[in-house]
């Protein structure tokens, strides 16, 4: 515990101890306060504040923080960069702020009874990326390894933020994708196959697989469009928690960078360039776990070679094991620094899985299976995504340019059964989804500092190509995996380009404002094996988007944020005119589906220690994406509405106690008339996430979280809900010996008797009337269970 100094009276007199430019900057400072041979009880901090041509920066903010608590001390650079802070003794951190310029930090100062120097060297921002995480990566483009000041000054709405390396490395992932619930008010779900992509939930939407949420990892687009399961099929399974180096998360569809899929919001998940140490790592735990990962990064040439390899292998608490086996390897070199550089990152996973789908929950009251069961033992799956990617950015004095281009092989096969034996009462409902891509893309930015009269402005102008080769995908009716008939199998070229332009204008010191807009054009060519469904079709759309934000004021900033966006349609819709399984006439669907989005919101450090955000939002969607049982995909539906209320909290009252406290509420409707009802099925109301992390030595880590996911609607006159969930879990850390770490995670500790996921629709058991029964579809959570793990590092 840091000790309380007593104030000091001067032993000599003062201006032998003003030695060099910035010691005589503190004498002066002093002189004012108290006058020549007078006692005092304070001190400075001083130094200098540089551009990255080494040039001084006039007119910087720079902040004095009390690690312990108390008054913020500021004041502003002169004009050769120079700065004096006139502080008592004690431990400061130190915020650098300049408008077009990423935020600085300088965490921990001690300052004693003569002036501590604090020197710092600001960057050109990048948006989004203007946000330094834990572990120190080529996408970062300031010295911060942490959001600084609730990113008060830096984010241009409320529901924009930062999950740091430290926040993940303390929260058990029962997942590789359960990363991606250290996002306010995200709900990661499962109701099939550890194997299979992810349920998502977030602000009112259940998401399937992917389809209003668009995630990024380590700069290469994750969803899947015009995809044999479902839209924008995002599978996140090949995430290895250990390399992350942050979490960057976006609300609404307010940002020109985001487009198709990101009506919800977007996650760029960020990959390190370097580890501090290697990793050599097993786990084991309940039901057959087990995991192991060898991670490090040596210096190889001018740059540093990161190497990844995990295997694991998991049964799960089904009847019929999992048995999900995955190998997954990350190779990334990166030359140069946070400003200019390239990298090059290699990325290849393959799994394969058993699968207990949802079942029907009158097979587990009345006993024909157990809560564990499965109704088709042979529902499973493959899948693998080998990715190379290049990146390179070059800064300048006044500007940035950023180039990324990637190329993705993937493939899936998924067997599945919903419905068991009501449209086969012979041989059973399972169908095999297949689906065989090859994805390249380019994208490219250049961001650039102007003035518009006497007001600074910061510009940024992007563009984005995609193009998805995929020859087959296709659906076929199956019996154990053999195939007995093919329902469509079709090759779809899908290409995609946009341009966008952004720009942010700081009209006075209190007030700015970021105008965007996106031009998004799509075009298919499906040649169909029923060539009555084989076509061309194009589409583009037009997205405006506005942000104003005003303060901060006691730290605090209000924001108002407008925008359009979109979600893309599988692009097999746009030349249909039959049905493939029933051949009957079919409508064809919209290409692209505009969606409208409005936000309130406020963002405070006001109090001690508290970082909090509050936001009103409302979402306008044209057509609704609905999960449809017995396909397992998802089908366009009618227009939707949403609005909600989301109250974020990060609370550090010791710096090595965090707790965070997050609270969602959404109401979502369709806007369309239809007699069976406006509620949207899935759609999740409230949902509460809460948690706090202990580190008070390098020796010791441990955490709780919990996690309510309220009551859904599972038809829509809502006569049918789905029951709330209640779960906690935990993880504790501990150092044995110096480079041996015990790990001790356990997930839903109060063993809690809940769905993962519901779904309600028809289904027939064996013996059943042949029009099948209505009924809830579940997925259990898992049991109490528990992993333990060794981490070795060197």
């Amino acid at each position: 515990m840091e000790q309380k100094r007593k104030p000091m009276r001067s032993a000599v007199p003062r201006t032998s101890r003003c030695t060099g430019l910035l010691r005589i900057t503190a004498c002066i400072v002093f002189s004012l306060l108290g006058g020549a041979g007078k006692s005092f009880a304070q001190t400075a901090v001083v130094g200098r504040v540089l551009d990255s041509t080494k040039s001084a920066l006039p007119g910087v903010t720079v902040e004095a923080v009390p690690t312990a608590g108390g008054k913020t001390a500021a004041t502003v650079t002169a004009i050769d960069g120079s700065y004096a802070i006139a502080v008592q003794p004690g431990r400061y951190d130190l915020a650098f702020r300049l408008m077009n310029f990423a935020t600085s930090v300088k965490k921990g100062v001690d300052v004693g009874s003569q002036p501590a120097i604090a020197n710092a060297t600001l960057f050109l921002s990048a948006n989004s990326e203007i946000v330094v995480t834990g572990k120190q990566t080529f996408h970062n483009l300031a010295e911060m390894n942490e959001p600084i000041n609730g990113l008060i000054g830096i984010a241009d709405a409320a529901t924009v933020g930062v999950i740091t390396a430290e926040q993940i490395e303390g929260r058990p992932a029962q997942r590789a994708g359960d990363v991606l619930e250290s996002v306010p008010g995200v709900v990661i779900s499962q109701h099939s196959g550890e194997g299979k992509a992810n349920q998502y939930y977030l602000r009112g939407f259940n998401l399937d697989h992917g389809t209003d949420i668009a995630i990024t990892v380590a700069g290469v687009p994750v969803n899947m469009p015009t995809h044999a399961h479902g839209q924008g099929y995002a599978d996140a399974n090949f995430l290895i928690p250990e390399l992350i180096s942050g979490v960057q998360f976006r609300k609404g569809p307010y940002y020109a960078e985001d487009g198709d899929f990101a009506s919800a919001g977007s996650v760029n998940v960020n990959y390190t360039n370097s580890l501090e140490h290697g990793i050599a790592l097993v786990d084991g735990g309940s039901f057959g776990f087990q995991r192991a990962l060898v991670a490090n990064s040596p210096k190889l040439g001018l740059g540093t070679l990161l190497y990844a390899v995990e295997v694991s292998r998991n049964n799960g608490p089904w009847t019929h094991p999992d048995d999900y086996h995955k190998l997954n390897g990350v190779l990334r070199y990166t030359r140069g620094n946070e400003q200019s550089g390239f990298s090059l990152t290699a990325m290849g996973y393959g799994g394969k899985w058993n699968s207990t789908d949802q079942v029907a929950e009158r097979a587990v009251t009345e006993g024909v299976i157990g809560r564990f069961g499965e109704l088709d033992p042979t529902d499973g799956g493959r899948s693998h995504r080998y990715t190379g990617s290049a990146a390179w950015q070059q800064t300048r004095q006044n500007s940035l340019t950023k180039v990324e281009a990637y190329a993705i092989d993937y493939s899936l096969d998924l067997f599945s059964n919903f419905t068991y034996f009501l449209e086969d009462p012979v041989n059973g409902d399972q169908f095999h989804q297949e689906d065989r891509r090859n994805v390249t893309g380019l994208k490219a930015r250049q961001q650039w500092i102007s003035s518009f009269g006497t007001v600074g402005s910061e510009n940024l102008l992007g563009v984005d190509v995609r193009n998805d080769n995929i020859p087959h995908v296709a659906l076929f009716k199956t019996k154990a995996r053999e195939e007995l008939r093919t329902v469509r199998n079709d090759s779809v070229l899908q290409n995609s380009e946009a341009i966008y332009y952004q720009n942010s204008l700081q009209w006075s010191e209190k007030f700015r404002t970021v105008i965007g807009a996106r031009e998004d054009l799509y075009r298919f060519r499906v040649r169909s094996d029923n060539p009555a469904n084989s076509g061309r079709a194009r589409d583009s759309l037009f997205s405006p988007k506005i942000s104003i934000i005003a303060g901060p004021w006691n730290n605090t900033e209000v924001y108002g944020n407008y925008g359009y966006g979109f979600h893309s349609n599988d692009g097999r819709g746009s030349t249909l005119t039959e049905d493939p399984d029933t051949h009957e006439p079919a409508d064809r669907v919209s290409l692209l589906v505009p969606s409208k989005g409005a936000e309130l919101g406020v963002r405070t450090t006001a109090i001690p220690h508290i970082q909090s955000t509050l936001s009103f939002w409302g979402l306008d969607v044209a057509s609704e994406l609905v999960f449809s049982g017995d396909a397992g995909s998802t089908e366009a539906s009618r227009p939707s509405r949403r609005a909600g209320i989301e109250f974020a909290n990060y609370y550090q009252p010791v710096p090595w106690v965090t707790v965070d406290a997050d609270f969602i509420y959404s109401h979502s409707r369709f806007t369309a008339f239809d007699p069976v009802g406006a509620h949207i099925p899935g759609a999740p109301g409230e949902i509460v996430s809460a948690g706090i992390l202990f580190h008070p030595s390098g020796a010791l880590i441990g955490g709780l979280r919990f996690r309510y996911f309220g009551p859904r609607p599972l038809i829509e006159d809502d006569s049918v809900r789905s029951r709330p969930s209640r779960l906690v879990e935990g993880r504790v850390g501990y150092e044995l010996v110096k480079g041996y770490r015990l790990n001790l995670d356990v997930f839903n500790l109060l063993n809690a008797k809940v769905s993962d996921i519901d779904y309600f629709y028809t289904s027939r058991l064996r013996g059943e009337p042949a029009v099948g029964m209505n009924d809830v579809h579940t997925h259990p959570v898992e049991p109490r269970s528990f992993r333990v793990g060794i981490t070795r590092t060197f």
